[in-house]
């Protein structure tokens, strides 16, 4: 199953402020949706607290650790660790997931990601979240599109020979 971050951040690296996104791109909305409708989606709670309701066409899953949380939507998913949340999607035979926020989620899911999509904003943002820094020894830029309020890069984890015969040895191929 392909992990893919997606996320949408300020020239500086600003995802948030206060929990929720500093500014607002009708364009970049439309790119998300567009990316990951039909496939599931991670997100910390206070994110999917954020938005209200789960957003259409997706299965969201929301992690969190209080073992308490309620919500009351029936199509929503809960976990309380990223690695159970892969579990259940693998054992579900889903061929992909985006994770997308908050920065929690997104200093965990950035270890293990196979591809990031990184909206980069035209502008700097005040906030008090930020994405983490993208280690160019660890990705590698596959390409990036223009549009009018933003730029996407996308990213591809470059694997090293230790970290192959490692997958090979835990899978037994």
């Amino acid at each position: 199953m392909k992990k893919i971050i997606i996320a949408a951040i300020s020239q500086n690296g600003i995802i948030g402020n206060n929990n929720k996104i500093p500014w607002y791109s009708k364009e970049e909305l439309q790119h998300f949706k567009k990316t990951t409708s039909g496939y599931p989606i991670i997100m910390g709670r206070k994110t999917y607290e954020t938005l209200g309701k789960p957003l259409p066409n997706r299965l969201n899953i929301v992690i969190t650790k209080n073992e308490k949380y309620k919500q009351k939507f029936k199509n929503v998913l809960l976990f309380h660790s990223l690695g159970k949340a892969y579990r259940y999607l693998r054992k579900e035979k889903y061929t992909k997931v985006f994770i997308c926020g908050g920065a929690s989620i997104y200093n965990i899911a950035i270890r293990n990601a196979d591809e990031l999509i990184i909206s980069i904003m035209k502008f700097n943002a005040g906030g008090n979240k930020s994405f983490p820094k993208i280690n160019p020894r660890r990705w590698k830029l596959k390409n990036k599109i223009n549009h009018k309020e933003f730029t996407v890069y996308y990213y591809v984890k470059l694997y090293s020979v230790t970290t192959k015969l490692t997958k090979n040895l835990i899978s037994g191929s």
